[in-house]
Parts: structure tokens; sequence; C-alpha cells
């Protein structure tokens, strides 16, 4: 299978440099706020139900940013989770938070790329990656790897974009592939790559209001930040604040015309006589 791709091309490196220094950003937090994803903490409770998690799952969290999920994760489940950001800035943060609440013994992060997991096979009860998969320059390999550290009977779950045409021109640019727009799959994309790791599909859910209001959200943002730039009361070094009100613009459309959508898809990886034992 072969993922469908924007008209306007980058090379893999130029695209994870450019979300890591947006997400490590000022800007994306004034955006996006604390979580950086559509539906915040409530859906990433949501993806921890659905992952089975328990006081003794081990769960790694992909693309981490600032740890927000993970941190929550951690205090609602009880669990051990460890995170991987490609931002040496953004493991930093979160590692802060995490001492600061007194979870640096069940809550870890630290850099890496989702291409190349530091981590040995089957280390993992639960993988989760949230509103960044479509991030990634090479899926394919991104998928091998997830499923390679989930211990066999383990789960693997993604929030994330969906699209089931043609993105328009307003949203062919790197900001907007870098906000999980461009390369936007449809869910079938996302269950096939997992086929193709060895994993099993389980389910998908469609949660296409989150990202309306997240739109909304980020519009209402973008006015703020006109309105106190022409005041001086803030300054946005290369931000061009028009071209991200025409995204945010085409976005909103898309969704309403059922172009783009939310979803959480989970799959899980088959048993095996090899898999290490676990304490469940």
């Amino acid at each position: 299978m072969s993922s469908q791709k924007s008209a306007v091309q980058f090379q893999p490196s130029e695209v994870k440099q450019c979300c890591a220094r947006l997400y490590e950003s000022d800007m994306a937090k004034l955006l996006l706020g604390e979580s950086f994803h559509p539906g915040g903490l409530k859906l990433t409770e949501r993806l921890g139900h659905l992952l089975q998690l328990t006081p003794q799952s081990r769960v790694l969290d992909v693309a981490s940013g600032r740890g927000t999920s993970a941190i929550f994760l951690a205090e609602r489940f009880g669990c051990e989770v460890i995170g991987i950001d490609y931002s040496d800035r953004n493991v930093e943060q979160a590692s802060g938070e995490a001492t600061a609440r007194g979870l640096s013994q069940r809550v870890s992060f630290q850099q890496a790329d989702a291409e190349s997991l530091p981590f040995s096979d089957g280390s993992f009860d639960a993988v989760m990656c949230e509103c960044a998969f479509c991030t990634f320059p090479e899926k394919s390999l991104v998928t091998r790897e997830l499923a390679r550290v989930l211990r066999g009977g383990g789960r693997v779950g993604l929030s994330d974009l969906t699209r089931d045409s043609a993105v328009q021109k307003e949203l062919q640019s790197l900001i907007a592939w870098i906000v999980c727009v461009a390369d936007a799959q449809p869910v079938e994309n996302y269950m096939e790559w997992f086929r193709t790791a060895g994993l099993m599909p389980q389910l998908s859910e469609s949660h296409d209001q989150v990202l309306i209001e997240m739109v909304h959200q980020v519009q209402a943002k973008l006015l703020g930040a006109e309105i106190m730039t022409g005041l001086k009361k803030i300054e946005l070094a290369g931000i061009d604040l028009t071209a991200a009100k025409q995204m945010a613009k085409a976005a909103l459309a898309a969704v309403q015309q059922g172009q783009l959508g939310y979803a959480i898809v989970i799959a899980e990886k088959p048993q095996s006589a090899n898999d290490p034992l676990r304490a469940r």
C-alpha cells in the first residue's frame, strides 16, 4: 500500500525538524493549549480505556510533547509511562513537570525518533500516539517500530486526523502538514499500516466534533493574537497570521463538508510462544 502524498513535497528531516520547532514553541502552546491534540485529556482518557490500561501497564507515549498526556495517564490509571519526543526542549519541560508533580518514579521522558525506537522487543504493554502519526514521513517504518516494542497481546492506539478526499490547496503547506492536516489518511489506511506491521485492528471510533471544537478554538486564539500583535502587546516573529487564519478556515470547511475528520484506531499484537511473561 502506498500513502497519499500532498502536492507539496518536503524532505523527511525537514518535516521532523520543523515539527519539533513548532511543537516546542510558545505559539503552539498559545494556539493549542496544554494538550496539543483535539479532544484534550478527555479523549486521552478514552484512549487509555481502549488500551485497557491498569496500574501494572507499561506504556509508551510516542511524540509525547510537553508530557501532558503521559502525566495524566499515570495519574488516572496508575501505570508507568515513558514518553519520547523529537524535541529536546519538550523532553526537558516534560521531565520537569513530572518531577514537580512527584511522578518521576512512574513517568519519564527521553529524546528519540519514532522511526528508530531505543527499546527492546516487547518492552511495552501499550503504545499510544496522539495527533502525530500524520506528521511522520515514514509511516510504515514507524508502525513496524510500534509493533516491535509492543508485547504479544498488547495494544497500540492512535488518535489522528482522517480524510476522505484530496485536501484543499490551503491545507498543503508545511505548517498544515505539521498540525496533522495535509497528510491525513482514511481510517482504512491506518488499519492497513497496522496489518502490514503484523497487528490486528480491533476498532475505530469517529470523534469529528472534537476537531470542529479545536479549529474554533484556534480561530479565536489567532484573532486574539492578531489583535495583541496590532496593539504591540506581543511579537510573533516568523508567524504569518494571515496564512494561519486561511488554513484554519479551510480546515473548518473541510470538516463540515466531511472531507476531514478525527478518529481513534486501536490494534492488538497477536500472542506468540516467544512473548515475555508479564505480571498483569
